[in-house]
């Protein structure tokens, strides 16, 4: 028996008591893949997030690629499907949040530089084409990931996972600094 205590939920919670829920939407335009799209429903209950829209040829529940690396997160995350992206993206914008494009572009913001404007939906596109132009001209913000080594992107996912969690960092320290 080991002598280290067991890691307690109530630890991960300690200086986050103050978020309920992270003032953060995430819009998904024809994203591909299932295993994507289930993975940002893992990471959003892990932060938090407000809500998931799955717009274009974006895959949505109830589907068992989905389900297979969402852990059933499917089925705790508020989400909302639309194959209209750019009606959902003013739908969004009218509610006074943000649009941030996560993109690799010499336009976007550096994601540590960036001072986002809570609340803020992230807007994530297809894993090859990225995000279309149409609803690139709704946004308000366009920010990278930087990219140190010899590939200029990361997979949608991965790419998600990063800038949720450097967002819940930024805004725990807005409501601690507050």
């Amino acid at each position: 028996m080991s002598d280290r205590l067991p890691f307690l939920a109530s630890d991960a919670a300690r200086g986050y008591e103050n978020i309920k829920k992270l003032p953060v939407s995430v819009l998904l335009e024809n994203v591909r893949s299932m295993y994507n799209v289930g993975s940002f429903f893992r990471t959003a209950d892990a932060v938090s997030l407000e809500k998931l829209y799955l717009s274009g040829f974006t895959s949505y529940p109830p589907k068992k690629e989905i389900t297979k690396t969402a852990l059933g997160a499917e089925d705790r995350v508020a989400w909302e499907h639309s194959t209209q992206p750019l009606e959902l993206a003013a739908q969004i914008s009218a509610q006074g949040y943000e649009l941030a494009a996560i993109e690799t572009s010499p336009r976007a913001v550096d994601l540590f530089d960036w001072v986002p404007r809570f609340p803020v939906c992230l807007v994530f596109g297809h894993e090859v084409d990225g995000v279309t132009p149409d609803l690139l001209e709704r946004c308000d913000s366009f920010v990278r990931i930087p990219m140190l080594g010899s590939k200029f992107s990361l997979n949608v996912a991965t790419a998600g996972g990063v800038a949720l969690y450097e967002l819940l960092r930024k805004y725990r320290n807005l409501l601690q600094n507050a």
